[in-house]
C-alpha cells in the first residue's frame, strides 16, 4: 500500500527536474536539475538540491499532465530525467521515454519477454527502471537479458543473455554503470538458484567480471578464497537447490573506494533446516556485499 501510494507522488515530483542541460555520464553525478541515475546520485540519498519548490509554495502544485499505462500490473520503476526527457520502465520490461513538459510518448521499446516467465517470478511481472551512460539506456528484462538502446530513438545497441534462460531466473532490478561498466544482478531465490553479480562492458556488451554470492559444489573448485571460507558456515548438500542470494536489487557504487556495494536475498529454501541441515550463518545470504569493482574477485563482507 506505501509503494502505490509513493509511486504518484515520485512521478509528479520528477517533473519538476526536466532540464535541458547534458548527461554528464563520465563520473555518474547527476547535476542539480538532472535526476540521471537510480537514486540521482552514487549514495542514492535521492534528495533534490532545486529550491524552486519550498515550504511557501508546495500547496500551489497541481497536476500539469498524466499517462495512464494501460495495466493493473505493478508500476515499480522510478523514472530518470535528463535533457527534458523522462525514462522509465512498465511491466514486462517494456521501455518509456516521455517528452516531460508535454507527457507525450517519445518512443517505446518492448523486450518481448515470454510470457510463460510470470510463472517463475516472485513479485509480478515489474521492473524498477532503467541505467543511462553516454546516451545510452540499459534495462534488465524478465527473461535475464542486459539491453543498451539509443536514447534517442529507442533502438537497440546490444542485447546479452545474462542467465541460464532454463533456469528460474529473472531481472527485475535497475541496472547501475560503475567505471565504464554495466552491473546487473537476477532474482529467483524462491524457485532454486544460485545468486550473483555481473558487470558488462558499457560499449559492447561484453562480460567483464561475474561474481557469485553464495558457495557452490565444492567439488567443482570456489571462484575466490571468499566462497572458499563461506563454504565452511554451509552444510549438507546445499548447491543441489542452488543456494539463493541473488542480488535482485540495490546495488550502488562508490567512485571514491572503487567499491560496489550489493544486498543478498534469502535462502533456497527459506528454512536454515532444509538447505543446510540447520547448521551454520550461510554466508553470504542476507548480507550486504562490497566488491572492488575494478577487480571483483576480492569480496568484502
Amino acid at each position: 500500500m506505501l509503494r502505490r501510494a509513493l509511486l504518484p507522488f515520485t512521478a509528479s515530483a520528477l517533473l519538476t527536474l526536466a532540464a535541458c542541460k547534458s548527461l554528464n555520464s563520465s563520473k555518474s553525478f547527476a547535476d542539480s536539475t538532472n535526476w540521471s541515475m537510480y537514486g540521482r546520485t552514487n549514495d542514492e540519498q535521492r534528495f533534490s538540491p532545486l529550491k524552486q519548490i519550498n515550504d511557501k509554495n508546495v500547496q500551489k502544485l497541481g497536476l500539469v499532465w498524466s499517462h495512464e499505462f494501460g495495466t493493473n500490473r505493478g508500476l515499480e520503476a522510478t523514472p530518470l530525467v535528463v535533457n527534458g526527457v523522462i525514462y522509465t520502465t512498465g511491466e514486462w520490461s517494456v521501455v518509456y521515454a516521455l517528452n516531460a513538459r508535454t507527457g507525450e510518448i517519445l518512443w517505446t521499446y518492448d523486450p518481448k519477454v515470454p510470457r510463460s516467465r510470470a510463472r517463475t517470478i516472485c513479485c509480478d511481472v515489474v521492473n524498477r527502471g532503467v541505467a543511462l551512460y553516454h546516451g545510452t539506456v540499459y534495462v534488465g528484462t524478465l527473461d535475464g537479458r542486459l539491453i543498451a538502446l539509443d536514447a534517442k530513438s529507442g533502438s537497440p545497441v546490444w542485447d546479452v543473455v545474462t542467465i541460464n534462460q532454463s533456469q528460474p531466473y529473472a531481472i527485475t532490478g535497475a541496472p547501475r554503470i560503475a567505471r565504464g561498466m554495466v552491473l546487473i544482478g537476477n532474482a529467483g531465490s524462491e524457485y532454486g538458484v544460485r545468486g550473483y553479480l555481473s558487470a558488462y562492458d558499457a560499449e559492447t556488451g561484453k562480460l567483464v567480471w561475474r561474481t557469485f554470492t553464495v558457495p557452490g559444489n565444492p567439488s567443482r573448485g570456489f571462484e575466490s578464497k571468499a566462497l572458499e571460507t563461506a563454504a565452511k558456515t554451509w552444510h549438507g548438500k546445499w548447491w543441489t537447490a542452488g543456494g539463493g542470494g541473488t542480488a535482485w536489487d540495490t546495488i550502488v557504487y562508490d567512485p571514491q573506494l572503487d567499491l560496489v556495494y550489493t544486498g543478498t536475498g534469502n535462502g533456497t529454501g527459506w528454512y536454515r533446516a532444509l538447505r543446510s541441515e540447520g547448521e551454520g550463518d550461510n554466508l553470504y545470504l542476507a548480507s550486504i556485499l562490497a566488491l572492488h569493482a575494478s577487480d571483483s574477485d576480492k569480496c568484502i563482507a
